[in-house]
């Protein structure tokens, strides 16, 4: 099994080739591709791990060696939001990398499994679409938005509040990656009580995670080691899933039939062939099923905006 992480140079990038150095099954190949120069040398600071996942790191012209045979691809390249910045102001330079990066991906490994790390991922995922669509390689089963973030940070604020521990709280979090397009649903969480007041926090808390750490780094930096751990979860679920285990359940954004959106986030059984199925989301609390309705012109305005790039940039 192949994996291969685009933008392997990056605060995301570094954190999550770590962790799959860690965490891939035994002799998987791991494929570090960025522009930057240091890339090689990540790879063999990896390296020098001593786990049987094999690691090489290539830059610049390399990226169809990268790509050549990867059964995954992870990718994070792109800059990160700054204090003041929402998801939107990222997306004149993020919406031509990724272009550039799925055009690359549809010549060359056509048949792996794309994970979309990339914000702002409500649009990224939607451009990754267009251009594997035009390339005549669409598969609806193996392109996701890694949104699994959202679910672990849901998770640890729900324990945190309710003095649980995290391992044992799940949370099921639909819609999309931005904003009010993040909808945990948290009536549907077991064993656990919420004041209508909590429910409400607790919600706007989820929502602007991202911005909390943007402004505690202030200037620094966006999420990237949570999200690393977020995209090492999802993506190495998917290998295991892609080797045959059973019973994977990981949420994503996906082009999965949703009638009330072309993209939308919710559970999916993995499997050899990407998704397996679609899952339903569950019953909505009044609450949640008023958010879920709010979110949806953003949503689709989101999605609107990476298909009219990419038939504007063709």
């Amino acid at each position: 099994m192949k994996v291969t992480v685009l933008g392997a140079a990056g605060g995301i990038g570094q954190a999550l080739s770590l962790l799959l150095k860690l965490d891939l099954p035994e002799n998987s190949d791991l494929a570090l591709y960025d522009v930057a120069p240091i890339t090689p040398g990540v790879a063999k600071d990896l390296s020098h791990i001593p786990t049987s996942v094999n690691v090489e790191g290539y830059v610049g012209d390399d990226i169809c060696v990268a790509l050549e045979g990867a059964d995954v691809i992870l990718i994070s390249a792109g800059v990160a939001r700054k204090p003041g910045m929402d998801r939107n102001d990222l997306f004149n330079i993020n919406a031509g990398i990724i272009k550039n990066l799925i055009t690359h991906v549809a010549e060359v490994a056509p048949q792996a499994c794309i994970c979309i790390i990339t914000n702002p991922v409500n649009t990224t995922v939607a451009i990754a679409a267009e251009v594997l669509k035009n390339a005549g390689v669409y598969n609806k089963n193996k392109l996701f938005g890694i949104t699994t973030l959202d679910v672990i940070r849901a998770e640890e604020f729900v324990a945190k509040k309710k003095g649980l521990p995290a391992e044992h709280i799940r949370v099921n979090v639909i819609g999309g990656h931005s904003g009010s397009t993040i909808l945990p649903l948290l009536s549907q969480v077991q064993g656990v009580q919420f004041s209508h007041q909590e429910v409400i926090d607790l919600t706007e808390r989820i929502q602007n995670a991202g911005t909390e750490v943007v402004n505690a780094k202030a200037g620094g930096g966006s999420a990237t080691l949570s999200m690393a751990r977020a995209a090492s979860i999802f993506g190495v679920n998917l290998v295991h899933a892609l080797l045959g285990k059973q019973g994977i359940i990981q949420n994503a954004y996906v082009d999965g039939g949703n009638s009330c959106s072309p993209f939308f986030t919710q559970p999916l059984l993995l499997g050899k062939k990407g998704i397996e199925r679609v899952l339903p989301y569950g019953e909505l609390s009044d609450f949640e099923d008023k958010k879920k309705e709010e979110m949806l012109e953003l949503l689709h305005a989101d999605i609107e905006k990476g298909i009219e790039f990419v038939k504007n940039n063709s």
